[in-house]
């Protein structure tokens, strides 16, 4: 075929002709001359290449003496865990022996191979050729191994054949010359800690779970006592002077980098993100903007540019950039709207410049007028006195130093929600910018919770039959709390490595959840612990950007072109009017927002209830209020419904702290400071209250900083309401691709009952009265609650359901056909997107004749599945 290079059958035959001639030689090289004889060289060369996955693994002790003993030792780490994990990390002595530089190599406890061959009794000389390969032995006490004195197992008659393992072991030290360490294989720090050891081992099913050990922290004084029975000079050499030896051979080191960040590079990352800048700034704010704008921009870019932070805004430029490209908006998180930077390069909507007006023709800018606006979207109409254009209304008023703090000093941290159909784009995309030996999950650490170690007490008291008072119940249980359980991986978390620099030169690798099968791999510490080392970058999934993906596709508006003022909308947040619905109805209640995110659940929406918002900035208030913690409830609501402060005058999120008191005359780096204090749950600092009082901070004002245990950023709020807003506005305008896009999310998480939502407005009313009158009502119920809100006012609203159509249906999308909306197939409770999916591939080009047929044609499909479908009328 032209393009393509013949290739014969002739060229392969030579190939494997040569290949056998070579592996003919070495098969005589090894004496083997008959083809009957082939099969065991195979067969053992098999073996010789799996053995260490047969063999019984030991104990080891490594310890790093020094930065290179630290490298080799997480080397070794991720080596057990990627390649020779086993139900627990191992690894080959050849891994040790190619990684020994910088360790210093323990025999370990009776798990170890040395005291394992002194106490199997093997010869003088195997124990001798099996502890030179250690820096130095070790022994422990006798109750530590006095299991070895039971059952069908056991290696010793009593405790006298326990201590002359111990002596021998000593003795075997002096012959080879290697010192012999006392050690307490310490797992609890005090005596009365075991029994919680025991409660753990109990629900992980060990047989020996209740096996007295006293594993715990021995003072020097009993270790000697201990040890006594080797004489006062050989006890002091293994309980004090040996052990002392091995730690003066370990160099102080940290098992992390100093506290500096370590960013990949992106080649000219500085002059991309400046040209970036200041050309998105010129073509908004003219050829000489105003000067609160440059300056703005010129005190952000130089610390960004001066501590090597360029990588990082180029790195979440061109991931939202490339979704962007897809079709799909990006959220921000976290305080990255703060920066103004990261408004001109593109990374988030939020504008953080004090409120003014902005005309997209002649570029004239008028700040004055915005003075007193908490948000541009708030501010009248206007029309550029220049040009006669409308305005643009813009500005959210946030400081960059929530951010970046003062002069930079704070590693940026840019959190990105994307949508959950395109995460796992951004994640390649990330792997491809950076390489993939180089893009790590962000490791997690999963421990016991509260109600978890109940029910790990309550299982040991069982098998024990041991019955306790209710308060040694929860002493117990409270002893189990926050111990490690699991591994895990954040959600989006991604951690970045220099491109000259590898994973272990911070920390380990491994799977989550120690799972060999996964082809996943995680930083083996938790990833807070490097964030001031590495890049992180979280690349989350959401369900805002794939609801708007949803609605603009259907309905060819574009959702950034929605303005934040439309009053229609705005009236949803303190009426249903808007949507042609009476106030006061008993499911709905006084507002319209059901289905809206942020302000869509029973609390958010008495909150808005409660202060009947009119304006954008009241919204990012309400998000600030419903994030936070011990900010709404027992706080600003009462301060508002008491009349003491209006809404805008209370707290709601960090910013308005530092604002507000810089506003008071404080300075702003004080101000800054105790915001941090109070958005971290610290309360006022040392002496705050009364520079507080001497600025003119009113007493509730005060009071209402130290009840707060957590503040949001601004920059998050204005990011999440603007996307509920837009929402809200498809709601109002564009009702049945909103309902179409609100169900196909819900139904995504099995949130969706078609058994029960598709047969009109009383049997949906009638299952919310259910639920809602069940105090018991489960998590699921729960959940059906919030759909069933949405259905009950999709019905109110005068819209229909078609019935499920074997023909028409999509497998997960809610179409909109002739005023109504048409169900998918995993509208059906428990059938799932592979079924449905089938149905779909299943029908194409053919019209079935019966259930039979159809079953037999799409197998997913249960049979009680085919039943609801024939009670919905498909």
């Amino acid at each position: 075929l032209p393009g393509f290079s013949h290739h014969r059958a002739s060229d392969d035959a030579v190939t494997a002709g040569l290949i056998l001639s070579r592996l003919l030689g070495e098969l005589e090289k090894a004496g083997i001359r008959r083809l009957e004889d082939v099969g065991a060289v195979i067969q053992r060369r098999r073996n010789e290449s799996t053995a260490h996955r047969r063999l019984r693994p030991h104990h080891i002790i490594l310890l790093a003496s020094n930065e290179t003993g630290l490298r080799n030792l997480y080397r070794l780490v991720t080596a057990s865990y990627l390649d020779h994990f086993r139900r627990n990390p191992i690894v080959p002595k050849s891994e040790i022996l190619r990684h020994r530089d910088g360790l210093i190599i323990g025999a370990a406890c009776e798990s170890g191979e040395v005291f394992g061959a002194v106490s199997d009794r093997r010869s003088p000389m195997e124990q001798r050729r099996l502890a030179e390969f250690y820096d130095y032995l070790e022994i422990q006490p006798l109750t530590n191994n006095r299991f070895m004195l039971l059952g069908e197992h056991a290696r010793a008659r009593d405790d006298e054949d326990l201590r002359n393992f111990n002596r021998r072991v000593v003795a075997l030290g002096e012959e080879i010359g290697k010192p012999v360490c006392a050690t307490g294989d310490v797992h609890f720090l005090d005596p009365e800690d075991e029994v919680y050891r025991h409660i753990l081992l109990c629900a992980k099913d060990f047989d020996d779970f209740d096996r007295e050990a006293q594993l715990y922290f021995r003072t020097t004084d009993e270790m000697l006592e201990e040890f006594s029975y080797l004489g006062e000079e050989t006890a002091y050499d293994v309980v004090i002077r040996n052990p002392r030896a091995i730690a003066d051979r370990c160099e102080a080191i940290s098992p992390l980098p100093p506290k500096k960040l370590f960013p990949p590079k992106i080649e000219h990352s500085a002059e991309q993100l400046r040209e970036l800048v200041y050309g998105r700034m010129h073509e908004l704010y003219g050829d000489e903007p105003p000067r609160i704008v440059t300056d703005r921009v010129e005190t952000e870019l130089e610390p960004i540019l001066a501590r090597g932070y360029d990588v990082i805004y180029m790195t979440a430029q061109k991931l939202v950039a490339d979704s962007l490209a897809h079709g799909y908006l990006v959220g921000s998180r976290g305080s990255v709207g703060s920066s103004l930077v990261a408004y001109f390069s593109g990374i988030t909507e939020v504008n953080s410049l004090p409120a003014h007006y902005r005309c997209p023709d002649c570029r004239h800018v008028d700040f004055e007028a915005g003075e007193g606006w908490d948000c541009g979207a708030d501010m009248p109409d206007r029309d550029c006195p220049v040009c006669g254009t409308r305005y643009k209304k813009e500005g959210f008023n946030i400081p960059f130093e929530t951010f970046l703090g003062f002069g930079g000093d704070k590693v940026p941290d840019i959190d990105l929600n994307f949508s959950g159909e395109y995460q796992a784009n951004a994640h390649r995309y990330t792997t491809e910018l950076f390489g993939k030996d180089h893009v790590f999950r962000a490791g997690t650490i999963g421990t016991v919770a509260e109600k978890t170690a109940y029910g790990y007490v309550k299982k040991y008291l069982e098998k024990t039959g041991k019955v306790v008072t209710k308060a040694e119940e929860g002493r117990l249980a409270l002893g189990c709390v926050d111990v490690k359980r699991t591994t895990g991986q954040h959600p989006g978390g991604l951690v970045v490595i220099p491109q000259d620099r590898e994973i272990t030169d911070f920390c380990p690798a491994q799977h989550p959840a120690d799972d060999p099968d996964s082809d996943i791999i995680t930083t083996h510490f938790e990833y807070h612990c490097m964030e001031d080392n590495l890049l992180k970058l979280d690349e989350l999934g959401h369900d805002d950007p794939t609801m708007i993906k949803m609605l603009e596709d259907a309905t060819g508006k574009n959702a950034r072109e929605i303005p934040l003022d439309d009053s229609e909308t705005m009236r949803i947040f303190s009426s249903p009017a808007p949507l042609g619905l009476p106030d006061g109805d008993p499911v709905i209640g006084k507002t319209g927002s059901i289905g809206i995110p942020e302000f869509g659940t029973g609390f958010t929406r008495q909150m808005l209830a409660d202060t009947l918002p009119d304006k954008f900035a009241t919204l990012v208030r309400l998000s600030g209020f419903s994030h936070g913690t011990d900010v709404w409830l027992g706080n600003a609501k009462d301060l508002i419904l008491s009349g003491t402060a209006t809404v805008n005058e209370t707290i709601g999120c960090r910013d308005d702290i530092m604002l507000y008191l810089i506003s008071q005359g404080m300075p702003p780096k004080r101000s800054f400071k105790i915001m941090e204090s109070v958005r971290k749950g610290r309360g006022l600092p040392e002496g705050a209250e009364d520079e507080m009082k001497q600025a003119g901070v009113p007493d509730w004002y005060i009071e209402s900083c130290k009840k707060i245990k957590y503040l949001f950023p601004k920059a998050h709020a204005v990011a999440y309401v603007t996307m509920a807003f837009r929402i809200a506005w498809f709601k109002v305008h564009e009702p049945l691709a909103f309902y179409s896009a609100y169900f196909y999310r819900r139904s995504q998480k099995d949130g969706f009952d078609a058994s029960i939502m598709t047969k009109g407005i009383d049997v949906v009313a009638g299952k919310i009265r259910e639920i809602s009158a069940n105090p018991e009502a489960t998590a699921k119920e729960q959940d059906l609650l919030v759909t069933l809100e949405a259905c009950y006012e999709f019905y109110k609203r005068g819209f229909e359901f078609h019935p499920i159509d074997l023909y028409r249906s999509d497998a997960t999308k809610f179409l909109i056909e002739d005023g109504a909306l048409l169900p998918p197939f995993v509208a059906i409770s428990g059938l799932g997107e592979s079924a449905a999916l089938d149905i779909v591939e299943q029908r194409k080009g053919r019209t079935f004749i019966s259930e039979e047929e159809f079953s037999d044609a799409c197998p997913k499909v249960s049979k009680t599945h085919i039943e609801q479908l024939r009670e919905l009328g498909a």
